[in-house]
């Protein structure tokens, strides 16, 4: 999982420095061009390989940095660089084209708009024109084939599942989880309902059509701005809310001894496990040997602990868990490895919810609230599928107005 990880970076400063480089070039093609054919200064052919370009700092030098710099902001909330090699050859054309427009439209209005004097109003509009055929030609062919070489690796790490006719529910979700802790990427050959209800794509022309199992339903560029959003909230909030999170930590210190921070296991994106952060609302021990949930006046939980469970308070040091990338603001709810194995021998299909990060806030505790049984947390994980297969940014504000509902009314446990 760690190699991929890695591989999976290196891919993607390999697609940035390939932008960058054909950035620089269509900078530099387009002031040929304004030179060449705009201002009409060819006189030999002296001149047409060796033009008197105006390399002054405002007008050559900036433009130079800048634009490559602006270059990579568009493509990167497009959503270009998330997954490298694993997007279609339709989306990556109207990615490369829906790019060309808006960064030709913003060095438009923000440095050819300004650089001469107007003289003719064509003469802007073919520059405009020109720059957006230079951005997209010269940036969609080395994109092209970038795409059909890394393809080629990427069909071969690709896992596709096909049902047989033996093969149980359990078992297909037994593989899908078991492949999900390979960190590799899994489809699912489709059966006939499968096609009829719409849930089989066609990922390649020379492919049958898949059902990818392990890619979130959000477009890649609202994925790309709710990580966005997680990072700059949980940034924010940790640096406004620090006194809060000072008198908070007083608060647990003197009310029982033990740690102020509670860490505890519990599974996240792909299936890992990782370290989840709370303030302690517990006394110390309150779990010797077998993990329990908590439930209605427990006797374990700290008079400072039930007010901030109340409140959710305890939740809030997660945010350095989402500052760190191992969780999300909205997102399916992580629970322990002991009580994931329990619910997966009822709800094998408990294995889709690794494909987005858990969140500190869902759709299933927002309708059903802390789990004191495994029946609610049979309940909640319907609602979390359910989102995790209707993610939208409109649905992550909605479930967010909803969780403010929450805290105010003190609806915690």
């Amino acid at each position: 999982m760690k190699k991929q990880r890695i591989r999976h970076r290196l891919m993607q400063l390999l697609y940035i420095f390939v932008d960058g480089i054909a950035a620089e070039f269509v900078w530099f093609a387009f002031l040929y061009f304004r030179w060449l054919v705009l201002d009409e200064r060819v006189s030999g052919w002296d001149s047409f390989w060796a033009p008197a370009f105006d390399f002054s700092l405002s007008s050559t030098y900036v433009p130079i940095l800048l634009f490559p710099l602006g270059c990579f902001v568009i493509y990167y909330f497009l959503g270009y660089y998330l997954r490298p090699g694993k997007q279609r050859l339709t989306t990556l054309i109207w990615n490369t084209f829906a790019g060309a427009l808006i960064i030709a439209g913003g060095a438009f209005f923000l440095i050819i708009l300004d650089d001469v004097e107007l003289v003719d109003a064509i003469r802007y509009y073919k520059s405009f024109g020109v720059l957006v055929l230079f951005l997209f030609v010269f940036t969609l062919i080395p994109r092209i084939i970038l795409y059909y070489t890394i393809q080629r690796r990427y069909r071969r790490e690709r896992v596709i599942i096909r049902m047989t006719d033996g093969m149980t529910e359990n078992d297909l979700y037994q593989q899908i989880n078991e492949l999900f802790l390979s960190g590799k990427d899994i489809a699912i050959e489709p059966r006939l309902f499968d096609v009829f209800t719409g849930a089989a794509r066609i990922i390649h022309m020379d492919e049958s059509p898949l059902i990818m199992v392990s890619d979130p339903k959000m477009a890649d560029w609202e994925l790309v701005i709710k990580h966005t959003f997680d990072i700059c909230v949980a940034a924010v909030t940790l640096v406004l809310l620090s006194p809060v999170f000072l008198i908070i930590a007083l608060m647990v210190h003197c009310d029982s001894p033990g740690p102020i921070i509670y860490r505890q296991d519990r599974i996240g994106f792909r299936g890992q496990v990782f370290k989840i952060l709370k303030f302690r609302s517990m006394y110390i021990n309150a779990e010797e040997e077998t993990p329990l949930l908590s439930k209605v006046g427990d006797p374990r939980i700290t008079k400072v602990g039930r007010f901030l469970r109340k409140y959710r308070l305890d939740e809030l040091p997660q945010l350095w868990n989402i500052l760190r990338g191992e969780m999300s603001i909205v997102g399916p709810r992580p629970e322990r490895p002991y009580f994931v194995k329990q619910i997966m021998e009822q709800a094998p299909y408990y294995c889709l919810l690794y494909k987005v990060r858990p969140g500190l806030t869902s759709w299933g505790p927002v309708k059903v609230g802390y789990t004191d049984t495994m029946e609610k947390m049979l309940q909640r994980l319907m609602y979390d599928i359910t989102y995790t297969e209707n993610m939208s940014l409109t649905l992550d504000i909605k479930i967010l107005l909803r969780t403010v509902g929450v805290l105010v009314d003190g609806k915690g446990q």
